[in-house]
């Protein structure tokens, strides 16, 4: 019988992104350890992004949520079980994310993204994720990034969905079916903004529980807002890298 204690410290990091450098490439790791990108979001869509974020290298995030984790949470989101309930969620993916990148440099805001707090979480980011869920708030981040060019992509509707399948990398002028999206654009367009790249859904919106009390309520479940964060991961880290050739 024997007992091995590893400390943190004495744990080899170098080689931890050996498997993605066979997929990217030297240089493009590097471009992904110097990049910052802040995702605004840390629910069921979000925690996902983040991690995926993660795990491929990039090397500065920057989390913004003002919500604790809540038992509801559960279901659907990387960052909530029953240790995490009641802690804001930012700092619980905070903990979770230095546990696979010690050496990830993570900047955190227990905020809620709005006009007031617009200066302080806007900064010179290489991209920007948009998980949020509050329509005013999705618009003004939208709007400021596209004035200050930087590069977003923006997560439409997840609740009341069943078939991850159906999720695709579109812009907000070409979607069609996902109530949010209908939403956006109109708003998007009054605003003089055609184009935005998105994550959404074809699926017709479902639920089983159609009570009038629990309207405002989105059904979820766990297959569907992770696949669309581990999307939106994915096109963050091809944008930031640029296109990949092909195998030789």
């Amino acid at each position: 019988f024997y007992v091995i204690i590893i400390l943190l410290e004495e744990i080899n990091m170098e080689n931890w992104l050996t498997r993605t450098e066979l997929l990217i490439g030297k240089d493009n790791i590097s471009k992904l350890q110097q990049s910052t990108v802040a995702v605004f979001g840390c629910g069921g869509v979000g925690s996902y992004v983040a991690e995926g974020l993660v795990r491929s290298g990039i090397g500065n995030i920057v989390l913004i949520d003002s919500d604790v984790v809540d038992i509801t949470n559960i279901n659907r989101q990387q960052i909530a079980d029953t240790s995490t309930i009641g802690i804001p969620k930012v700092e619980v993916a905070k903990e979770r994310l230095l546990k696979i990148n010690p050496n990830l440099k993570i900047t955190i805001f227990k905020e809620f993204y709005s006009d007031s707090t617009n200066d302080m979480l806007i900064k010179d980011y290489n991209y920007i994720v948009d998980a949020i869920d509050t329509v005013t708030s999705k618009i003004l981040l939208i709007e400021t990034a596209i004035n200050k060019n930087i590069p977003i992509i923006s997560s439409m509707g997840t609740g009341n969905k069943l078939d991850p399948t159906q999720f695709e990398i579109s812009d907000i002028s070409k979607t069609s079916v996902c109530p949010l999206a209908k939403v956006m654009r109109k708003e998007l367009s009054v605003r003089g903004i055609k184009h935005l790249k998105v994550v959404y859904s074809k699926e017709t919106p479902k639920r089983f529980n159609n009570d009038e009390t629990l309207r405002r309520t989105p059904a979820s479940i766990a297959f569907v807002p992770s696949v669309a964060g581990l999307i939106i991961a994915g096109e963050v880290v091809k944008d930031l890298i640029g296109t990949i050739g092909d195998c030789p």
